[in-house]
């Protein structure tokens, strides 16, 4: 682990200007937020992160679930453990508790936070080491994964560039939740969908985030949930727990007399970024709830995928993850 300079924020304020100064008093200088540091301090142990200052947010008052105008807000360091059994998440939104419980371990799942989730890093084996070629560590360098290990990697979203895939559960449970997420920084304050927050790898995988140096996450808006929805969150993977999704998905579906009024999903383990797909969904809007409506629907979400050497699998595994995740919801009382 490379030396850093470790302070402690009180304020969101103070936490902003420290990290601006830092960022405009040395070139280049990388600067990090810490909360739980579940990733963080794994990667700066591998030295694949090694930021020369580190501001502690533990002390900002970022740490409640509110509820706004019949949806819910969520504070950037809001233990996923809590949120998880937050009673209105569990009443209103339990695809989002699913998903975080289906993350990691209950040790992990009481020190990571909302915000560390939503930046959470890729666990692409060439990514954590500091000695293989990878873009996203380190661009220029090439992607030793496209020609190597990539059985656990993403076949939507991937350029020539990165095939990385995005590795939480969370993001996807809030993708189809439509979450929006609440930004301060240098530049003052602004308001991004889920949907317009994560990057597609392109020509610049190191840019995996709309985030700018200096910025802070402070709170994710949760809208009111569909009256009469139905969610639910499915999660495929090589072992029973503290395991990556192969495949996952995330429905939250309204349905009314076996036919499908409203129908948002999202999956992960498959793209660059938690996957979500309009055309897909539209296609269930006015349909019978049947497995094979979810079918054309799965075949539709997974039209463009472009498996790599060892992934190809992962294309029928998803749309049947995606088949028994709706027909599942449909299902629900």
């Amino acid at each position: 682990m490379h030396m850093f300079q470790l302070r402690r924020a009180d304020d969101v304020d103070a936490a902003i200007k420290a990290a601006s100064g830092a960022h405009t008093a040395q070139q280049g200088a990388d600067i990090r937020f810490l909360a739980g540091g579940t990733t963080l301090i794994d990667l700066m142990k591998l030295n694949v992160e090694t930021p020369q200052h580190v501001i502690d947010i533990n002390h900002l008052p970022l740490d409640k679930i509110e509820a706004v105008d019949g949806g819910l807000k969520i504070g950037a360091t809001v233990r996923n453990a809590d949120l998880a059994h937050d009673e209105r998440v569990l009443r209103d939104y339990p695809v989002l508790s699913q998903a975080l419980l289906s993350g990691a371990s209950a040790q992990l799942r009481n020190m990571a936070t909302t915000a560390g989730n939503l930046l959470q890093r890729t666990r692409c084996v060439y990514f954590r080491d500091e000695h293989m070629a990878c873009n996203k560590r380190s661009p220029g360098s090439g992607c030793a994964a496209i020609n190597g290990f990539n059985r656990t990697l993403a076949i939507l979203g991937t350029s020539d560039q990165c095939i990385a895939s995005n590795p939480s559960d969370m993001n996807v449970a809030l993708m189809a939740l439509d979450a929006t997420i609440h930004i301060r920084g240098p530049q003052g304050e602004r308001n991004v969908p889920i949907s317009e927050f994560f990057l597609l790898p392109g020509n610049t995988p190191d840019k995996e985030t709309v985030m700018q140096p200096g910025d802070l996450i402070t709170h994710v808006m949760l809208p009111a949930p569909p009256k009469g929805s139905r969610s639910l969150y499915l999660k495929l993977r090589d072992r029973a727990s503290y395991e990556f999704a192969l495949a996952s998905a995330a429905v939250v579906m309204t349905v009314t007399d076996g036919k499908i009024e409203k129908a948002q999903f999202a999956m992960g383990g498959v793209g660059t970024r938690p996957w979500r797909n309009a055309d897909a969904e539209k296609q269930l809007v006015g349909q019978a709830a049947s497995k094979d409506t979810f079918r054309a629907a799965a075949d539709a979400f997974l039209k463009d995928a472009k498996p790599q050497s060892q992934n190809g699998f992962k294309v029928e595994l998803a749309k049947r993850c995606l088949v028994h995740t709706l027909d599942a919801a449909a299902r629900l009382a």
